[in-house]
């Protein structure tokens, strides 16, 4: 089998459910998003993580392989707050190791740290595509939910491991200075 179809030549991409869209449509410019972010989180898994970091990621990769499916309007339950819960979970032992923080940090910090921070930001932006496509859709389901809490938990935690990442490391995070001067 080919993997070109040549159906999108158009200009337009069959859903789940076989409806046609246009590739430009708020559903698209979501999955597409969270699309890049699973391979962003792929690419920070190369980075060589500790076997807890690693199994974390790889099941945040599924987990947003079934976003992608309910975006793509595929029949089944694909996320709920148990999910969301383990994010939490995740969380709270990551932070339960590091120092209370209350400033702002430079998106920086090793390669790792920098990945999440990456990571962390095309979480924000699917986030947004998710509740532009909701709006557009004029409803709120359930599942809609869920994958918005979970990719509000989602980007928090890559937010807390990009400074689990300068810990391991000995690399000090860079406060957000408003006076920076060269």
């Amino acid at each position: 089998m080919k993997i070109y179809t040549k159906t999108g030549d158009g200009g337009e991409t069959s859903l789940a459910n076989g409806q046609r869209v246009s590739k430009t449509d708020a559903r698209i410019e979501a999955y597409g998003t969270i699309d890049e972010l699973n391979s962003f989180v792929g690419l920070l898994r190369a980075e060589g993580l500790d076997e807890t970091e690693d199994k974390q990621l790889s099941c945040v990769q599924n987990i947003l392989f079934n976003i992608g499916a309910a975006l793509a309007e595929a029949q089944g339950e694909w996320i709920g707050e148990e999910q969301v819960a383990m994010v939490e979970r995740w969380i709270d032992e990551h932070q339960a190791q590091l120092p209370v923080n209350h400033e702002f940090l430079l998106p920086a910090g090793d390669r790792k740290a920098a990945l999440s921070h990456v990571c962390r930001t095309i979480t924000r932006r699917a986030e947004r595509l998710i509740i532009a496509k909701v709006k557009q859709d004029k409803g709120s389901e359930r599942q809609n939910v869920s994958i918005l809490h979970f990719l509000n938990r989602l980007s928090d935690y890559f937010f807390v491991i990009s400074r689990t990442f300068c810990q391991k490391e000995g690399v000090k995070m860079e406060k957000w200075n408003k006076n920076a001067k060269i």
